[in-house]
């Protein structure tokens, strides 16, 4: 008897691991996320550096898409070198900024102080945010012309590195 209750628990706790692992998975994920692999969803992006704009709008060309707060000092941190990407490599992709600001003001005094010149837009109802999956910010994806997913890459990165640029080159299979 006491061989099988010591089989029985080490199976009851692996199947609690699996469970919990299988739980934290679904919880990570935001409510209509996009994964990568799979085509963004057309959506209506409220303007903040610009006019307001279709997703659908930036097809045909590859996109980089960065979602950010002013509050958020990784996001801040990264945002030259985003400005110094999307000057450079403006005729072979988009850059574009989806900030997750509960207010607008602020976000738009962070883009003056910045100097942040490439179109930014503001989610206030959490749209673009749940489509794309920042459950943590910053957030950058990499989106083919047609509208796929093919990276989506956590943290703040130093955009305008030899490093970074060899990403974009793969995944948008350009070069610079």
């Amino acid at each position: 008897m006491n061989g099988y209750n010591f089989i029985m628990k080490k199976y009851i706790v692996l199947i609690l691991i699996c469970l919990t692992c299988s739980i934290s998975d679904a919880l990570a994920k935001t409510p209509g996320e996009v994964e990568v692999g799979g085509f963004l969803r057309e959506a209506q992006l409220q303007g903040l550096s610009g006019p307001s704009s279709k997703l659908s709008e930036y097809r045909g060309k590859p996109l980089i898409i960065n979602v950010w707060a002013s509050w958020c000092g990784p996001c801040r941190d990264e945002m030259a070198s985003l400005q110094k990407l999307a000057r450079n490599g403006g005729k072979q992709f988009n850059v574009i900024g989806i900030s997750t600001d509960d207010y607008q003001e602020q976000a738009l005094t962070f883009l003056r102080e910045s100097n942040t010149t490439f179109t930014n837009y503001i989610d206030s109802n959490l749209l673009m945010e749940n489509m794309l999956g920042a459950e943590r910010i910053p957030l950058t994806l990499l989106v083919n012309a047609k509208g796929k997913v093919l990276e989506k890459i956590y943290g703040a990165h130093e955009w305008s590195s030899p490093e970074a640029l060899e990403v974009i080159k793969k995944a948008f299979h350009i070069k610079m």
